[in-house]
């Protein structure tokens, strides 16, 4: 059968068009490039639409070793390649000009892509998945409430410390700090938050209000919602454009059942609003300061929701991280204790009040917090989406020093656990756990960025770093010994990694914890 000499017409000219548009594509490019001074970026691995590629990633995800997978390719391929993936063009560095280029020079040739999307079902519209002037305005709806005293109010945190005291094992058994952690900063947290602690650490028959009457029916069973709405925002963001597939109704009850109590508080802050002659709190509460500037119960849900998420999941990764590595290393364990115990005395013979003002001149504490962040940063891999043509500043050229072209919609990750274990930047121990780096150096730029930086960066970054401090004061005033637990420990001292949108350790941290004095 013949075809209509029409229609045989017009696929040829739509034919004609596709290839002029292609070859003027191009062209531009080809030409912006040239004027940007840009010279060709290391191709990765692409083969066959970067199919293999994406097979091989996914096999590392579920043996839970894909950010080591990750950035091991840098020791293939460069500090800053090119890759494809089902078609869609990918940089990747661990370059600091980069970053520096993504995250504040360039800030606004870069764009967050499609999480608003991803994250929306649990996230709504807050500073997490925002670009533009949603995200100022959230921003700058939150950014007073982080710059307060308040931020530092230890006393709130005290209270969270005895009950974290009481669930530690007498006996010098083995047990799991990291489950305790991630329970003492959702309490904490929804304490600063909404002025009420969800309980997490309190007996389940101490269950009441909200909780008890919700579908969660328990401070764990908030948790776990909380949980499993992360694991799968964490699933839509690997599946990028496609993320629409994953909307199982396991992941829309976790929504439902988190959305339900922190509802609650907010009607709970706006009916205070509207009746200021009802009795006060005389705590500093997070969500009635932010209340006091708007009425929108979904933009104060949201923005709650968001900080939640920082609140809790930042610091109990960083107290994970910090006693996984302390267990493994007596001599900084005992240096440690030993100038907490000069500045505050002991849990029996304690010394003056512990500030924040006073956690900061303890300099050794600051040194292994900031080692364990470089080598198992909360958020260890981020990326950007290009919202024009334009350039980074390195990684082009036979010497990898020319900036290198970047067309609009164009994914730039940067992989900060990688960047931090940099030889070249660290020194040739930069995989090992060593304090004493930040005595011998303690200024660092781009190269070290466990907080992002640039316009976006943590606003939570002092009051995570004040309750991990003080957290790790209370214990090792109260504790003289800590001991690795673990069953199977690691050879490299390279943890199983899990992660959603902040990392943990998949097996736990098993420690045993005590005071040699105490039976």
């Amino acid at each position: 059968m013949l075809l209509n000499p029409v229609v045989v017409l017009v696929g040829a000219v739509y034919a004609t068009f596709l290839v002029l548009r292609y070859l003027a594509q191009l062209h531009h490019h080809h030409k912006q490039s040239k004027s940007l001074h840009c010279q060709p970026c290391t191709p990765g691995s692409s083969t066959f639409f970067g199919i293999p590629a994406f097979i091989r990633l996914s096999k590392a995800v579920r043996e839970k070793r894909w950010i080591d997978y990750l950035a091991n390719q840098y020791a293939i391929y460069g500090n800053t390649f090119q890759q494809k993936m089902f078609g869609r063009e990918i940089i990747t560095t661990i370059e600091p000009g980069n970053v520096k280029a993504i995250l504040a020079t360039q800030f606004q040739d870069f764009s967050l892509g499609t999480r608003h999307e991803q994250f929306y079902p649990l996230l709504g519209d807050g500073i997490f998945t925002l670009d533009g002037a949603g995200w100022s305005h959230a921003r700058g709806l939150l950014r007073p409430q982080f710059t307060r005293d308040q931020v530092a109010d230890l006393a709130l945190l005290d209270d969270h410390i005895n009950h974290l005291l009481d669930l530690i094992p007498k006996e010098r058994t083995s047990f799991d700090i990291q489950r305790l952690f991630f329970l003492l900063t959702l309490d904490s947290a929804t304490h600063f938050l909404f002025g009420e602690s969800v309980g997490c650490m309190l007996p389940e028959s101490e269950t009441t209000g909200v909780l008890a009457k919700s579908a969660v029916r328990n401070a764990q069973g908030f948790a776990d919602a909380f949980t499993v709405a992360q694991d799968y925002l964490a699933s839509r963001s690997r599946a990028q454009g496609l993320y629409w597939l994953i909307n199982p109704k396991a992941f829309r009850e976790a929504n439902s059942q988190v959305h339900e109590v922190v509802d609650h508080y907010v009607n709970v802050a706006l009916e205070s609003k509207r009746n200021p002659d009802q009795k006060e709190s005389d705590r500093y509460i997070f969500l009635n300061a932010l209340a006091a500037d708007t009425d929108d119960p979904k933009m104060l849900r949201d923005n709650m929701l968001n900080i939640l998420l920082a609140g809790r999941d930042t610091t109990a990764s960083l107290l994970s991280s910090t006693f996984y590595y302390l267990a493994r290393h007596p001599n900084v364990f005992t240096r440690l204790r030993r100038e907490i115990v000069e500045a505050f005395g002991d849990s029996r013979n304690p010394r003056g009040e512990i500030t924040q003002t006073k956690l900061k001149d303890i300099s050794y504490l600051r040194y292994v917090l900031n080692e364990t962040l470089r080598l198992q940063p909360p958020v260890p891999i981020n990326f950007r989406v290009a919202t024009k043509d334009t350039s980074l500043p390195v990684g082009g050229g036979p010497d990898k020093q020319s900036p290198i072209y970047i067309k609009k919609g164009t994914m730039c990750s940067y992989n900060v656990f990688a960047m931090h274990r940099r030889s070249d930047l660290w020194g040739k121990d930069a995989r090992s756990f060593r304090p004493e780096r930040w005595e011998e150096n303690a200024k660092h730029g781009w190269e070290y960025l466990p907080f992002n930086g640039g316009p976006r960066i943590c606003l939570g970054q002092q009051y995570a770093l004040t309750e991990a401090s003080y957290t790790v004061v209370r214990l090792l005033q109260y504790f003289d010994t800590l001991e690795n637990a673990d069953p199977h420990p690691s050879q490299n001292e390279e943890p199983i990694k899990q992660s959603n949108l902040t990392m943990m350790h998949d097996a736990g941290v098993p420690v045993r914890l005590y005071s040699s004095d105490k039976i």
